[in-house]
């Protein structure tokens, strides 16, 4: 059927009236190019609604957006510069691809998959040079004279610090504003959707999504109107992200065929996205020679296998050029892999690492690999074990532009879990944190729980010491890490394709300010000379939370953690209070006092408010099978998943310590491996992950286990009942859709929070035959 856009989406963090400021102003664009015309859009879009204008480059300005590159490391020998399949060209985006834009609109020829505009080999397909170093995302802004300049590495940068003033709003013309470099610490921000192209029997239309339906596809095939994807585009950009996986990891029928015959469609939402410089990467199936090129075999060392891939791979990119690069699950949870040949991973992935190589692009290969057929009664197997043991003895093995993407915990995106320690024991593999927005064990999306405070102690995890290296700079290459040292294909290593070459830290350096207005009227000099830095090396990935709901992410507020993933991922030294400050100004522009504290006092310390009433002190799961929503503390207990508690009537944890467990604290570099061994110094919150322990065991808080469980269980669900009280308060200060709907998710989290206080309390009322030290009720 048709697609009926709906004329009440919300905006999100890009409201009209975040664009006040700028709006307002005098504005000086003093750039060409496809993203030069989507920075001009914007800012006339804005003017057109505040007062303001875009000037000749004679006139006096208030704002002026120019460019100027830094000086930038040579591309990697691997990346050619133009090739039959890739030449060199600039993007071949517009202000016409805009979304609104006439193009943009339902019945235009650039937007019809299938129409000449997205055919493969038309001329409407750009040619873009392949994504190395130097990419130009770094951007400097300050003042000069009366103006605010905002001087960019290249276009990309140029989009980036436009957003950037619009977040400062009139903070960004005050005339003491400093100088100052801002540049992402990672090159590669993706954000990967578990879109399917039909709708799966069991798992729907987004697997593991709860906003509803696909953004790129409906009744099995390419939305007709992709003017919703080109407003998501423009969202991602100005929160940092520049890349989008478009299908699920676990590939179906359908989304096999995007690699061949569908990719036409692919190459229709590329198109979309690409006037706000964002990637298109793909999924694939690592059987695809077998389902689609009539091959016997999908063997990794097979040479037909090898040429297959090498020629549709090409295909790929004479179709689209800026082609991000491959993402693969394999030999995981029945997906196929190399292991069906008697191969490596690192074979499996060297096959696709060589077919993209000529075009300078990566594979991401993920590391969730475990048996899920483990026997419950064995406890000697041990799930969190399972990608180190992969993969760490193939450490030094994987090609240069293979990236190895490794879930931020050893389990699958629990409240609370360790860092996974394959993240430190691969120094010569490249490496990619994924996290989770989409929130599968944190509530769905119908429960409040603000995400990055978890994701900024993983991105800041010292893993050998306090004064060690965080993890983020670890991944990113930033100066004083491993990966910056410039070993073979460590993490941000200039000889590995596909990414920027390893740079600065997350930068964001004050700069003292030059005076004179020569500087002002080119924007030369803002901050001193260009540093030389681009784009940091390195990946951070995470899964979407992103549907064709309303509301983007079904509950309203959990736009926040999709706008903190990508600033995060620009800055992971970000306080997460600061980031959510940052959304709530420009979600609720005009929002007083009074509903920017409440927001915080509702999401601050939501995470730890939704672990205190599910599962206690890291163990993990408790939840019903399949969906994964609500309580069922036995639910996986005797399942062949391998995610246990082994609660019994003495005490509750999994013994993972190398005197009498699994062995799995010996994964960890010192100290943390001695830490996590001895129960006297695993973090409490740790505890029952590392270590099975007597429900009288005795925490740092003076309490007990038994007693910490009912505590946390009965606080929790107290707060959420104070959660709700508290946001109907602020019925009119907030627009009545988006009050109501949050409203519906605050009951829905209240009903669910006592159903787990009272679920596990009793059941573990009834295992220790403990009583509450304080009487409450238990059945």
């Amino acid at each position: 059927m048709p697609d009926t856009p709906s004329p009440t989406i919300h905006p999100a963090w890009l409201p009209s009236s975040a664009f006040r400021a700028l709006g307002s102003r005098r504005v000086r664009i003093d750039a060409a190019g496809p993203l030069a015309d989507t920075v001009r859009a914007e800012v006339s879009r804005a003017c057109s609604l505040f007062g303001g204008a875009l000037v000749t480059p004679e006139a006096p300005a208030d704002l002026i957006l120019t460019t100027a590159p830094a000086t930038a490391p040579a591309a990697p020998a691997t990346a050619p510069a133009a090739s039959a399949t890739a030449p060199a060209a600039t993007l071949a985006a517009s202000s016409a691809a805009l979304p609104g834009s006439a193009a943009a609109l339902p019945g235009s020829a650039a937007a019809l998959p299938g129409s000449a505009a997205a055919l493969p080999g038309s001329a409407a397909v750009p040619a873009v040079p392949a994504f190395a170093s130097g990419s130009g995302e770094g951007y400097r802004l300050g003042r000069r004279g009366a103006a605010t300049v905002v001087t960019a590495d290249g276009p990309a940068g140029l989009l980036y610090g436009m957003f950037e003033v619009v977040r400062r709003g009139e903070a960004a013309f005050d005339p003491a504003l400093p100088g100052e470099r801002h540049e992402p610490a990672f090159g590669l921000r993706v954000l990967d959707h578990w879109d399917n192209v039909d709708v799966h029997p069991v798992m729907g239309q987004v697997e593991r999504g709860y906003a509803g339906g696909s953004l790129f596809w409906r009744d099995g095939r390419l939305r007709d109107d992709l003017t919703r994807v080109g407003e998501y585009a423009r969202l991602l950009a100005a929160s940092g992200v520049n890349a989008v996986t478009v299908n699920n990891v676990n590939v179906h029928a359908g989304e096999t065929h995007l690699l061949t015959d569908r990719l036409g469609e692919v190459a229709a939402i590329a198109s979309t996205l690409r006037p706000y410089a964002i990637r298109v990467h793909l999924a694939v199936n690592f059987a695809a020679p077998v389902i689609l090129g009539d091959l016997p075999t999908a063997d990794p060392l097979d040479e037909r296998v090898r040429r297959w891939w090498s020629d549709t791979t090409d295909r790929v990119f004479a179709t689209i050029p800026d082609f991000g690069g491959y993402l693969v699950k394999a030999d995981s949870e029945g997906q196929p892999g190399p292991f069906t040949y008697g191969r490596t991973h690192a074979d499996g992935a060297g096959m696709l690492a060589a077919a993209l190589a000529p075009h300078g692009a990566p594979v991401r290969w993920r590391a969730f690999v475990y048996n899920h057929h483990q026997d419950w009664r064995d406890r000697s197997t041990d799930r969190a074990r399972a990608a180190h043991d992969h993969f760490a003895p193939l450490d030094g093995r994987f090609a240069d532009n293979v990236i190895l993407q490794v879930k931020h915990g050893p389990m699958d995106f629990q409240t609370r879990e360790p860092v996974s320690p394959v993240l430190f024991a691969m120094p010569r593999t490249r490496l990619a944190l994924e996290l989770q927005v989409t929130q599968e064990y944190t509530g769905q999306q119908r429960h409040l729980c603000y995400l990055p405070p978890m994701w900024s102690g993983i991105l800041g995890f010292r893993a050998t010491g306090d004064n060690a290296p965080t993890l983020a700079a670890m991944l990113s290459g930033a100066p004083g890490s491993p990966a910056a040292a410039g070993s073979p294909a460590a993490p941000g290593s200039p000889a590995a394709p596909g990414l920027p070459a390893a740079a600065g830290s997350p930068v964001v350096q004050q700069q003292p300010a030059a005076a004179g207005p020569s500087a002002a009227a080119s924007g030369a000099g803002l901050g001193g000379a260009a540093s030389g830095r681009t784009s940091g090396g390195g990946v951070l990935s995470a899964v979407s939370n992103v549907g064709d709901d309303p509301f983007w992410t079904g509950h309203p507020l959990a736009q926040a953690n999709l706008y903190a993933v990508g600033r995060l991922a620009w800055r992971p030294d970000r306080d997460p209070t600061e980031i959510l400050d940052e959304w709530i100004t420009l979600t609720f522009s005009d929002a007083p006092d009074r509903l920017r504290r409440t927001l915080h006092t509702l999401m601050d310390d939501s995470w730890q408010t939704y672990e205190q009433y599910t599962a206690p002190l890291g163990v993990g799961f408790m939840v019903r099978p399949g969906h994964h929503y609500g309580p069922d503390v036995d639910g996986y207990e005797y399942t062949p998943w391998g995610t246990y508690h082994f609660a019994d009537r003495d005490g509750v944890g999994v013994d993972r310590t190398v005197a009498t467990g699994t062995g799995f604290t010996a994964q960890y570099p010192a100290p943390w491996s001695d830490r996590y061994e001895s129960r006297d110094t695993c973090p409490d919150e740790l505890l029952l992950f590392f270590h099975h322990v007597p429900y009288t065991h005795v925490l740092r808080s003076g309490v007990t286990v038994i007693q910490h469980i009912y505590d946390t269980r009965f606080a929790g669900a107290r707060r959420v009942a104070e959660m709700r009280s508290q946001w109907r308060e602020m019925a009119d200060l907030v627009d009545p859709a988006v009050h109501a709907r949050v409203t519906e998710r605050l009951a829905e989290q209240l009903r669910s929070a006592e159903e787990w206080r009272d679920q596990v309390n009793t059941y573990f009322y009834r295992k220790s035959g403990i009583p509450d030290a304080k009487g409450r009720p238990i059945h």
